[in-house]
């Protein structure tokens, strides 16, 4: 899934890509992708593109009052077109047309089919209403440093209405940055342990976007490059050179070192126990 540092360059090659543009229309190409009916997209015909941003894993169209929002989900992927195109490829969620500039072409990979996009009216933030603080907002900091919550580490950075813009991906290699088990409460974290984490997670997301930045057009399908150690199951540790293990998860699998976080103890793998047990 695209988290902050693909999203925010993306946001940032898009607004220079269209910003200041005339919107003409969107083009549906998904029927369920729309989450709203009212304002509906014809309403932002005519108006000036006054730039693109990011909150959380959002895409952020400011039309100077109203705004379209694109989610991305878990593969959603977005392209260029320069010149514009008519056509409508596999997995195309919404094209959005541009007044003498490039078209922007929201698709989907996969078959979950969770990518969407919002038009929302001056003053609503829809979607967005529900998110956290920013990773590198003050309170974000003060949660980490000050907070009690009894939940893993791991499930707060993933939970957007904790902080907005981490998943899976970097959730992993942050802990590895701040040598914290992946099965670490916030709670039960001592001063230097609280510190460690913070400094991992703007460390991490800063070295991701500076990456990021390095990337031209829209956003590829193959994602995960930057990663040091989610989806690295089996190869060695990057600081110690240790085969990374992992927990398995219906739904997803977590990385980590037991060398570096967890002081030697392998995790138990859930699914390996449910099978096992049965």
């Amino acid at each position: 899934m695209p988290e902050l540092p693909e999203v925010q360059a993306l946001a940032e090659r898009l607004d220079v890509a269209v910003a200041g543009a005339t919107f003409q229309r969107a083009d549906p190409l998904q029927f369920s992708a729309l989450k709203t009916f009212d304002p509906p997209p014809e309403t932002l015909t005519g108006r000036s593109l006054e730039g693109v941003g990011r909150r959380g894993k959002f895409l952020v169209f400011r039309f100077g009052g109203p705004r379209l929002m694109v989610h991305l989900s878990q593969g959603g992927r977005v392209d260029v077109e320069a010149p514009p195109k008519a056509t409508r490829p596999k997995g195309a969620v919404v094209r959005l047309v541009f007044a003498g500039h490039p078209s922007v072409l929201v698709k989907e990979f996969g078959t979950e089919r969770k990518a969407g996009w919002w038009v929302v009216a001056e003053g609503d933030d829809g979607p967005l209403a529900a998110l956290g603080p920013e990773p590198f907002d003050d309170a974000f900091a003060t949660l980490v440093m000050r907070g009690e919550d009894r939940r893993r580490v791991h499930t707060i950075l993933r939970d957007q209405r904790t902080v907005a813009g981490i998943g899976r991906g970097y959730s992993d290699d942050i802990l590895h940055q701040a040598r914290l088990s992946p099965f670490a409460s916030l709670a039960g974290l001592d001063p230097d342990g609280r510190r460690a984490l913070v400094e991992a997670v703007h460390q991490v997301l800063t070295d991701a976007l500076q990456g990021e930045r390095a990337r031209t057009g829209g956003l590829p399908p193959k994602l995960g490059d930057r990663f040091r150690v989610h989806g690295r199951y089996g190869t060695p540790c990057p600081r110690c050179g240790a085969d990374l293990r992992r927990v398995s998860y219906e739904s997803h699998e977590v990385a980590y070192c037991p060398t570096c976080q967890t002081g030697g103890k392998v995790l138990a793998d859930r699914r390996m126990s449910r099978f096992i047990g049965s």
